[in-house]
């Protein structure tokens, strides 16, 4: 029978659920923020203009405890943003234009039409200029929300959805940095571009480079301020300074040896040098993302929301918020601009066919997820207090980021329910959601055959490898009637090498030489260590030097990832699944029944495309 778990894709529930943890702690400050202004205006008020000092001597900085938590605390939130930035140009969405394409533009509507919107209606309020208050979307609430009100399979979503919140944070950081900096001093950013430049080269430093890094970073930060750029920005610089890349084969194998040596002589400095090595294996960026990433979500943010989300509500300050067209240039600039910039921009990239749509990113979905940016939280609250100085004025434009968010929350929630109930979860699974592509799919067979079987499968699973048993004598049988299509489902939570093993077969398929790569897998299931792989390619007499390359590549992972997307859309909780004719095949995956599920299934329409890379 086929393996019952979960596919590695189905991991993501443990970090969403990080996320839903995330937004309501960030969503209970909140509302605690908004509570205590109410109750004790005054405590609340006098709380945050706290003035501390910080120094030695004549060297000392002073602030108060709102700078505290808006100039320092966001610079870390601002740091993380910026290590996302940098690793999604680097191996994430953003390597790929044809990729990057729809979230790009999707995004930059996103900004243009929100700001025009806030600028045609809030001009009477003499308050036009901080249009900036409207182009961001919070990333923290929208993962969040999409955790809590999401569709039921929202892998591409979810996807396109943060690839544009890196583009949107890029705009809003921009703007901050041109728009809203009120006094220049350019002779401290001579220090900060000497830090930053200690910080670029401290990535060749053997050992010692955290405390390095800290101090650059300080160093950094305090130019930032003295020149007049708000210092959360040498957050994002930093971070982009940061390297990022995917594990290297040599240095994971490195860490392997010290661990076996570990396992056989126990003892601290064989302890130590394995750790070291494992944590030096995976990049500076995707370690810091991971190390900061629950200080960021439960401690930086809700003191930030619990800072400047205190909004004092009685019927005086209502009714000039209803009455203000600062309020409503901002509830309508996020709700309605943030909507129909991105649902406007990709409806019309869908109907060009412009940019990479993959299947569960429908036009339903992303007006859910288009909805759902009308949320603007951090970055809203953030540039309200750079870019209005009038209390009252302050005051209306909280109160207006507060309601479009509640609003877009709300119309995201009904417009999920909705496309839920006209996609049902069990008629997509029934039904393959990729048409074979044999420019794109990896196929043995004629593309004008009679019969099409689709096969997600896992080369460490050992169903798998029955089922792959079972195919050739499916094809003796068939012949040119048949047409047999592979697809990445591999469980990583169960099989540790199995995605390795699918990223190694496509950088084979680079060099034509998938289906042999294949086999070679299946054939030894046991050993897949990332020294495995690289000596197959060589007894298969692949050129190792690009091999090695192209499993570093974004091409390569992108490429799995889709196939592991494509079977979460579906619903595929099992390997091998096959499809039949487009139509999943329920039961037994032996050769008769495969022959005899293949000659009862209806026939497909014929699809014409150039023949790809036989199977021999």
């Amino acid at each position: 029978m086929p393996d019952r778990r979960r596919p590695s894709i189905a991991a993501r529930i443990g970090a969403m659920g990080q996320n839903r943890i995330g937004a309501l702690i960030l969503l209970l400050a909140t509302v605690a923020a908004i509570v205590w202004a109410n109750v004790a205006d005054g405590s609340y008020t006098s709380f945050w203009e706290t003035h501390l000092s910080i120094g030695i001597g004549d060297l000392h900085l002073e602030f108060t405890l709102h700078a505290l938590v808006n100039d320092a605390l966001m610079a870390i939130f601002f740091f993380t943003v910026g290590l996302e930035v940098r690793r999604e140009f680097a191996i994430g969405e953003l390597t790929s234009w044809s990729r990057a394409m729809v979230p790009v533009i999707a995004s930059i509507a996103g900004l243009v039409v929100p700001a025009l919107l806030f600028v045609t209606i809030a001009a009477p309020s003499g308050h036009a200029g901080a249009w900036g208050v409207v182009i961001s979307t919070d990333t923290a609430f929208l993962v969040g929300a999409l955790a809590l009100v999401g569709p039921r399979v929202p892998g591409r979503l979810r996807i396109f959805l943060l690839a544009l919140a890196v583009v949107d944070d890029i705009g809003a950081l921009s703007i901050i940095a041109l728009v809203y900096t009120d006094t220049f001093s350019p002779l401290p950013l001579l220090v900060a571009a000497a830090g930053l430049a200690g910080v670029y080269f401290t990535r060749y430093l053997r050992s010692g480079r955290g405390p390095v890094y800290a101090t650059l970073a300080v160093i950094v930060w305090l130019a930032f301020l003295a020149s007049g750029v708000h210092p959360t920005l040498a957050g994002v610089a930093i971070a982009l300074l940061v390297p990022v890349y995917r594990p290297n084969r040599r240095d994971v194998e490195h860490a392997l040896e010290l661990a076996r040596t570990f396992r056989q002589s126990p003892n601290t400095e064989y302890a130590r040098a394995a750790a070291n090595s494992l944590r030096e294996s995976i990049s500076i960026n995707e370690r810091l993302q991971s190390a900061y990433a629950p200080y960021v979500a439960y401690v930086i943010l809700p003191l930030f929301a619990l800072a400047n989300a205190g909004v004092v509500v009685d019927g005086e300050i209502l009714a000039g918020a209803l009455q203000s067209s600062l309020t409503w240039g901002i509830v309508v600039g996020l709700v309605t601009g943030k909507f129909v910039g991105i649902f406007g921009s990709t409806a019309l990239m869908k109907s060009l066919r412009l940019g990479e749509f993959g299947p569960g990113l429908t036009l339903d979905r992303i007006a859910g997820g288009a909805a759902l940016s009308g949320i603007g939280f951090t970055i809203s609250l953030f540039i309200i207090d750079l870019a209005i100085d009038d209390a009252t004025a302050q005051n209306e434009a909280r109160a207006g980021v507060l309601a479009a968010s509640v609003i877009a929350f709300a119309v995201a929630t009904v417009v999920f329910r909705v496309s839920d109930a006209v996609h049902p979860e069990i008629e997509t699974g029934r039904t393959l959601v990729r048409p074979v592509d044999s420019t794109r799919d990896h196929t043995y067979g004629p593309d004008d055959a009679r019969y099409t079987i689709v096969e997600y499968g896992d080369f460490q699973c050992p169903f798998c490898l029955k089922a792959s048993g079972s195919i050739p004598e499916v094809q003796r049988e068939l012949g040119d009637d048949l047409r047999y299509v592979w697809r990445h489902a591999p469980l990583t939570a169960q099989h540790p090498n199995a995605l390795a093993g699918a990223e190694a077969s496509e950088a084979a398929a680079l060099q034509g030489r998938f289906f042999e790569f294949e086999r070679a897998l299946f054939a030894d299931q046991e050993h897949q260590l990332p020294s495995d792989i690289v000596r197959i390619a060589d007894q298969l007499g692949l050129d190792v030097e690009k091999f090695e390359r192209d499993l570093e590549s974004g091409e390569v992972t992108g490429r799995v990832r889709d196939d592991m997307l494509d079977a979460e859309a579906m619903g595929i909780t099992s390997v091998p699944t096959f499809f039949v004719n487009g139509r999943r095949h329920v039961g037994p995956f032996d050769a008769q029944s495969l022959i005899r599920a293949l000659r009862t299934a209806p026939q497909p329409e014929p699809q014409l495309q150039p023949r790809a890379e036989p199977r021999s």
